[in-house]
């Protein structure tokens, strides 16, 4: 997971030192990141999924040579936002394993198969009750990176269907099983190994909501802010026609309307900014404390 994160807020570092015009750092820390990319993928990928950790003595942690805990959810988001596995599908296959192996009906579990026994490479979460907390609950807070590495990839559908698994608005139905104020996230909710599937527990301890904004604001519906402007990049469900937002910006508030006629999940075909169509999908920074219609055509 630190390996992934490294390759995804790398990245970012170097923009931030070609911006600020520090070359000759901005290239070194994409030499960095460049390789550790390569490691991750020489010695981080277990052939369906990324690993999540070695152990001191060298033993790979979450991976399918594993008794159990053969995969953890951490390592699939970041590493694949990290830009890891992107050109020979094997991003695309950690994601298909995320489902395949910590999916269910109310949300992402950590990790599977649950821990049945105390192992010491694992410490403290090998001991909690199958199901519960670190083993196997589903810990919301994670949940949001694989939403945003699943938007990143262009699966609008699948990013939108997390979301609404542990989302409350939509989680309503299952109030006598959650047993949870119906307008808060859990810190985690009992994983399908557990005894009370579904139970959430922990309201207000967990920083789900901050990190599901982000998952739903600027990877879903893809309003990101960047250095030049705001970025509109969408990656939602195929069957939206569109949606409507306003969002203040540097002083400015853009009025943005995304039209999605082909019924794609990603791609922006063309941008107009105040009756001007303007190249690429960034609205430039006016500064002028006005009000700016933005309409953005998927397809």
């Amino acid at each position: 997971m630190i390996a992934g994160m490294f390759a995804y807020i790398g990245e970012e570092y170097a923009i931030l030192m070609e911006k600020v015009g520090n070359k000759a750092e901005a290239e070194r820390a994409m030499k960095e990141v460049e390789k550790m990319r390569e490691t991750i993928m020489r010695d981080g990928y277990d052939g369906e999924w990324f690993l999540r950790a070695y152990d001191d003595f060298g033993r790979k942690i979450g991976s399918n040579e594993c008794e159990e805990g053969k995969i953890f959810i951490e390592s699939q988001g970041f590493c694949i936002l990290g830009k890891c596995g992107l050109d020979d599908g094997k991003a695309l296959k950690a994601l298909d394993s995320v489902e395949e192996r910590l999916g269910s009906k109310y949300g992402l579990v950590l990790n599977n198969p649950a821990f049945t026994k105390y192992y010491v490479e694992y410490g403290e979460i090998s001991t909690y009750p199958a199901g519960y907390k670190e083993n196997a609950g589903v810990f919301c807070h994670n949940n949001a990176w694989i939403m945003c590495a699943e938007a990143f990839m262009g699966r609008g559908d699948k990013a939108f269907d997390y979301y609404t698994r542990i989302a409350p608005a939509y989680t309503e139905e299952y109030s006598e099983v959650h047993r949870l104020e119906p307008y808060v996230y859990a810190q985690m909710v009992a994983g399908k190994d557990a005894r009370r599937f579904g139970e959430a527990k922990n309201s207000w301890l967990t920083g789900t909501a901050s990190w599901n904004f982000i998952a739903i604001s600027q990877y879903i519906l893809g309003v990101k802010p960047e250095y030049d402007g705001l970025m509109i990049d969408p990656s939602i469900p195929k069957a939206w026609d569109g949606y409507e937002l306003t969002r203040q910006f540097r002083g400015d508030t853009m009025k943005v309307t995304v039209k999605n006629p082909n019924h794609v999940s990603k791609g922006v075909a063309k941008m107009v900014v105040d009756g001007k169509e303007v190249a690429g999908n960034i609205i430039p920074v006016f500064g002028d404390g006005k009000e700016h219609t933005v309409e953005v055509t998927l397809g």
